[in-house]
């Protein structure tokens, strides 16, 4: 008889505390996805607003105020009380190391207490798994396109657990090249977002950006370089209107640097995407993390992928951010597949660099 097992996930890497609850088949092996039965999720945004961006200190402390709260608002939820879970799952990195002991300290803590056991789980390999709880989940083998925050990874998947490293950002990932592009324009932030939603009003042609390392030969990124070239880029304009800041020029003049910063971006990601699927031989793109949000990004893939025959699979909107869903998912999947059991031992570590394929 196959065991069930409910899983409670808790995210707490950066500025969302994220809570959830699944359930899956203990070492069934049988590839069945782990039910989503609750989540939660506390984004700290407007806290960080004020100061430009993440406060590490302050977004440890907050986690601190939100991660029980959130996780009796799951159990509730879902109609399951604190004694019925069986495993405690929490991000172990990579992320900001205070942010991260948080999570750990709960869980941990929670595991001791209801004598139950604790599985730390890789924060991007929550990301990468999270379109499997989507309504087109994906199928083994595919190529990943990992673009959450700091991080931009191409990897090959061939199961749980199984990944290649295909290429990586060498310096500025696309989410920090959307977001400090956003704030060179002065916008507010998180400034990605911002910058994207300007963008569909603007030209994506108005400007030459550089596409960097679009011929490199390789599979890496390379987003620096660019983020310069829009600061040259705002520089000019600002100077050729007799203005003494960005945001005094025309919207229609922001919104055309916005469109062609985004596309250079697109452009670089969709292309290089491309070009693994091609060395590997594979015909299934997953695309998932914070910036696989974005509605360019997922049109120009959608287009060029179908001329292929390739399947495009995306997490849902409201799961691309850091949550706790892809965290219990993750461990579910890990459970399941056998390749990883939890344990006992509740003394715990953090890793705030921790790459994907070493795992």
């Amino acid at each position: 008889m196959v065991q069930k097992l409910l899983v409670l996930g808790i995210e707490s890497s950066c500025d969302e505390t994220g809570v959830a609850l699944v359930q899956c088949e203990a070492g069934s092996g049988s590839g069945r996805v782990p039910d989503l039965l609750a989540h939660a999720l506390y984004s700290q945004i407007e806290m960080h607003q004020a100061f430009g961006g993440v406060v590490p200190e302050l977004a440890s402390r907050d986690h601190i105020r939100r991660v029980l709260p959130l996780a009796q608002e799951v159990l509730v939820a879902a109609g399951c009380t604190l004694s019925e879970i069986d495993v405690v799952a929490y991000t172990r990195g990579p992320g900001l190391a205070g942010a991260l002991l948080v999570g750990a300290g709960v869980a941990c803590s929670l595991g001791a207490a209801l004598g139950k056991p604790v599985l730390g789980v890789h924060h991007l390999e929550g990301h990468l798994l999270s379109p499997f709880l989507s309504a087109d989940p994906p199928q083994f083998p595919f190529v990943a396109l990992l673009v959450s925050g700091g991080h931009t990874q191409l990897m090959r998947v061939d199961g749980v657990g199984r990944y290649v490293l295909l290429g990586e950002s060498i310096d500025d990932a696309a989410g920090e090249a959307f977001d400090k592009s956003a704030k060179l324009m002065g916008l507010a932030y998180p400034g990605g977002p911002l910058l994207a939603r300007m963008a569909e009003e603007g030209n994506p042609k108005a400007y030459a950006l550089p596409r960097p390392l679009l011929h490199s030969g390789n599979l890496n990124f390379s987003f620096a370089g660019l983020k310069t070239a829009v600061l040259v880029q705002a520089q000019k304009m600002v100077a050729a209107a007799g203005e003494s800041h960005f945001e005094n020029l025309p919207r229609a003049l922001q919104c055309d640097l916005a469109a062609s910063t985004q596309a250079a971006i697109v452009d670089v990601l969709v292309r290089k995407s491309l070009t693994a699927l091609q060395e590997t031989g594979l015909n299934r793109l997953v695309v998932a993390g914070g910036v696989g949000a974005n509605r360019h990004l997922r049109q120009q893939l959608n287009e060029a992928c179908a001329k292929r025959n390739i399947r495009v699979h995306y997490p849902e909107l409201h799961l691309c951010t850091d949550n706790g869903a892809m965290i219990a998912l993750a461990a579910g999947m890990r459970l399941q597949s056998g390749i990883q059991a939890a344990s006992m031992a509740y003394a715990f570590d953090v890793k705030p660099r921790w790459p994907l394929d070493t795992l």
